[in-house]
């Protein structure tokens, strides 16, 4: 790359964010993190009764573990590689993993055998209605359990303030909610116009449909949507999208 490119990621404020920063630096790209999302425990483990349960992220599945939740009489479904590994990891059975990691993916996966089934969905305040709705128009009989809040991390908007000033070269989303907190640091700091529009000036990569759809109705144009629904690969094709020499 004959200059720097600046590549924004918002992953929460552990391994994941550390993992993000060096591949992006293995791919010759200035990481800008920025965590947009911090991890609040509600204290509340999943239902023990359900014929399914799902968990949809890693950090789910370790809260699952610390309630002392149990998985006997129940097929265990992950979305997802790593919310897979984590369960296993954690001692539990992984007994479905959608070919698709989405709520999609997962819906179709079952949408035959789930009919009278009683659903556990085990996840996040800002789970994607998707999965739900998906899961009962198959017939299934959900119930939600909220493990832990998502909210905006203190400190967060360096990006924002980066865009603003026309210093990013892309961004890497991997959810809705990574979008709308960005938008909202940026009002906060009083630079929302600008900021979108920084970004708009930038590849803006995101995972998934509902995270492409969020953006767009948000006013962000979406650059790189992977096929695969993984950190690295949006990370390969965005900077790709982003270098210099893609430019030439």
């Amino acid at each position: 790359m004959s200059r720097e490119v600046r590549v924004a990621l918002f992953r929460p404020d552990d391994e994941r964010l550390s993992e993000g920063v060096e591949l992006l630096e293995s791919l010759g790209a200035v990481p800008v993190p920025d965590p947009m999302l911090e991890v609040r425990p509600t204290g509340v483990g999943p239902r023990e009764d359900a014929a399914y349960t799902i968990f949809t992220s890693k950090t789910g599945v370790e809260l699952a573990a610390d309630a002392g939740w149990g998985a006997d009489g129940t097929t265990v479904c992950a979305i997802g590689d790593r919310t897979a590994r984590a369960l296993r990891e954690a001692g539990y059975p992984v007994d479905l993993v959608p070919e698709e990691f989405s709520s999609a993916g997962l819906v179709e996966s079952l949408s035959e055998r789930i009919r009278g089934a009683t659903i556990e969905v085990a996840r996040s305040d800002h789970g994607s209605h998707v999965l739900t709705d998906g899961l009962n128009d198959c017939g299934g009989y959900v119930h939600e359990t909220v493990l832990y809040d998502l909210v905006v991390p203190e400190g967060a908007g360096v990006s924002a303030e980066r865009a603003a000033a026309g210093e990013l070269e892309a961004a890497l989303f991997t959810s809705s909610l990574t979008v709308e907190h960005f938008l909202e640091t940026a009002r906060e700091r009083g630079i929302g116009e600008a900021a979108l529009s920084g970004l708009n000036g930038a590849v803006v990569g995101v995972i998934g449909e509902p995270t492409r759809e969020t953006a767009a109705e948000l006013g962000i144009d979406v650059d790189v949507v992977p096929e695969q629904a993984t950190f690295e690969t949006l990370a390969c094709e965005a900077v790709e999208r982003a270098a210099p020499t893609h430019h030439d």
